[in-house]
């Protein structure tokens, strides 16, 4: 990957995926122009998804990938990416943590009701 490009996890349209951009965001940003990346099979491998280039605000990121994990992401062909194994499963995690939160609010609700 190249210098200054940033990749990590964010939500959009309700989906926690992986996201790449040109730089890396700083305090001051509110909005950051991204790719956006959904798991595909096995192996870290993520495809572009149906809108691949979005805005997104600064505060749908979950987490941002350490330098080396970056280093080590490659892009095999235009609109894929594969992630070395600590991104994946940091994804995974985030994934999973958010599953939970939106069932937790549902079932919140759904007793409420």
């Amino acid at each position: 990957m190249r210098e200054g490009t940033s990749m990590g996890v964010a939500i959009v349209a309700r989906r926690v995926v992986v996201f790449q951009a040109s730089r890396l965001p700083t305090t001051r940003d509110r909005f950051l122009e991204v790719h956006t990346f959904l798991p595909f099979g096995a192996d870290g491998l993520f495809l572009a998804t149906y809108v691949p280039k979005v805005r997104i605000t600064t505060s749908q990121i979950l987490t941002i990938f350490p330098p080396d994990d970056i280093l080590r992401a490659r892009s095999p062909s235009p609109g894929m990416l594969e992630l070395p194994e600590e991104a994946v499963t940091e994804f995974s995690l985030l994934r999973s943590w958010n599953q939970e939160r939106y069932e937790k609010l549902w079932n919140a609700w759904a007793g409420a009701h």
